[in-house]
């Protein structure tokens, strides 16, 4: 299994406590930089990476290390968060990424993630280690497949795993994240995992492997995990129904807007309001990874994505809420010919009260006259409310309301009389001669919900009525919302 440790500390490490740090393997192990210098490795002779320390992370936001790592650590923010990864290749590198992880709180206090891997002691006879440790940073490599170990409680969008990501796409490879049954991953993990070849093993010591979201019974064939072959889908006994969430809900958004790029736009704003209005205040941090480290600034934001797209390059950020309201988002900002685009995915979880979907209607509202909304689709499960996905079985979400834009609206010709697709009427937002169009789907437990958004996507997809507004708002992909598998 995975050999991560981390260090929570309330002061930094300086320079000297980390040279002792990387010094619990002895003189002889080689250090390295990687990651343009956010990382530094433990090597041996042979230049293999035994442990990877990436570069301090200072969290300023309150509850990610309990959302992260559990209610049992106890570490309040501010905190340094310091963590070091061990190949699995070895036996004894988990002991070594121990001692460097111990030696940071033995000097600056603080706790060792897990408690009771921080230890002080010379990790010796490391330097002529051999090892077969594969490339990319990952724990086994094929052709065919780059299969991650996780041992963690919850698996996040790390920033070692983003960069696995990258790495497994580039080399067309399908990126398998195994873990134990009693894990769960975070949102942004999942979106990263939604699009790409990848698959979430599950090792269960009663059933073997399965599919921690769909429950298919895997083996090893070919070079990674696939489907036991048979006359249909095996489903695991581990992947069944469990009680626990039924008073649980999980409201999800896809909001899709699109900005004219000039040097005044400033981005996250329909982010923002879409937290004020459904939970009553606004995001508590941003980072493009997990753990979520920064205040939430709309400013940042615009600044780091202004330089990235200098670059051509797209934005991917994480936002979370404050701890006693659950609430998670990722962004994905992109310079088009349209302008500039924002695909957001945020979830809200609640339970016990009516919770926001009754202020669905005024989020689309404001959305469309302020933000230049394009599409909004939101959906409503039965689901934990911390917002995590666990390896069993969960009611897929069920489709609430979808919401067209202004130009969305001009460019399919729908403001005059196509406003009501077979019974389904809009409510239209906005002035008359610009309105955007909010069309109500179902209550959330409704599964003809479904039937509903697919026809009038179909209607969608139809060649525009003529509209000369800005083609791209009139893009309708967003609005096909694909089930859960």
């Amino acid at each position: 299994m995975t050999q991560d440790v981390i260090a929570l500390t309330p002061q930094m490490p300086d320079t000297k406590t980390l040279l002792a740090g990387l010094h619990a393997g002895g003189p002889d192990l080689l250090v390295n930089r990687a990651g343009g210098g956010s990382v530094v490795q433990l090597c041996t002779a042979a230049g293999q990476a035994l442990v990877s320390v990436e570069a301090p992370r200072y969290l300023q936001v309150p509850g990610e290390v309990d959302r992260l790592l559990g209610s049992s650590v106890h570490a309040e923010s501010p905190v340094w968060w310091t963590e070091a990864r061990a190949t699995t290749a070895v036996e004894k590198a988990g002991r070594l990424a121990g001692s460097v992880a111990g030696r940071l709180t033995a000097v600056h206090g603080g706790t060792v993630w897990p408690r009771e891997a921080g230890h002080t002691d010379v990790v010796a006879d490391l330097a002529d280690a051999t090892t077969t440790a594969a490339p990319m940073g990952v724990d086994i490599l094929t052709d065919t497949a780059a299969v991650v170990i996780q041992g963690r409680p919850v698996v996040a969008a790390t920033t070692w795993l983003t960069d696995v990501v990258r790495n497994t796409v580039r080399t067309g490879r399908e990126l398998q994240i195994l873990t134990p049954p009693g894990a769960r991953l975070t949102l942004p993990a999942r979106t990263l995992l939604d699009g790409l070849p990848s698959r979430w093993v599950v090792r269960d010591p009663e059933c073997g492997y399965y599919d921690g979201l769909s429950g298919a019974v895997l083996h090893w064939h070919g070079g990674r995990f696939v489907p036991v072959a048979g006359d249909g889908p095996r489903i695991a006994d581990a992947f069944r129904p469990r009680p626990g969430a039924e008073g649980e809900r999980q409201l999800l958004l896809s909001i899709r807007t699109v900005h004219t790029a000039d040097e005044r736009l400033v981005l996250g704003g329909a982010l923002e309001q879409a937290w004020r209005t459904l939970t009553g205040a606004p995001p508590a941090g941003w980072a493009t990874a997990e753990p979520v480290n920064v205040p939430w600034s709309t400013r940042q934001l615009t600044d780091l994505a202004r330089t990235r797209a200098q670059q051509a390059l797209p934005t991917w950020i994480v936002a979370v809420g404050a701890p006693d309201r659950p609430a998670i988002a990722t962004v994905r900002i992109t310079r088009t010919r349209a302008g500039v685009e924002e695909h957001i995915t945020l979830a809200i979880g609640y339970g016990g009260y009516e919770g926001p979907v009754g202020a669905l209607p005024e989020l689309a509202a404001s959305l469309a006259a302020g933000h230049d909304l394009a599409t909004m689709v939101t959906q409503l499960r039965t689901a934990r409310v911390d917002l995590t996905t666990p390896a069993h079985y969960e009611p897929p979400p069920v489709p609430l309301s979808l919401t067209l834009g202004p130009d969305a609206v001009a460019d399919r010709g729908l403001d005059q009389g196509h406003r009501v697709f077979d019974g389904i009427t809009a409510t239209r937002l906005g002035p008359a001669a610009r309105p955007a169009l909010h069309y109500a789907l179902g209550d959330g437990t409704d599964l003809a919900a479904w039937q509903r958004l697919q026809r009038i996507n179909d209607h969608l997809n139809e060649r525009p009525a003529g509209g000369t507004s800005r083609g791209s708002a009139a893009r309708v992909e967003d609005v096909k919302v694909e089930r859960d598998r």
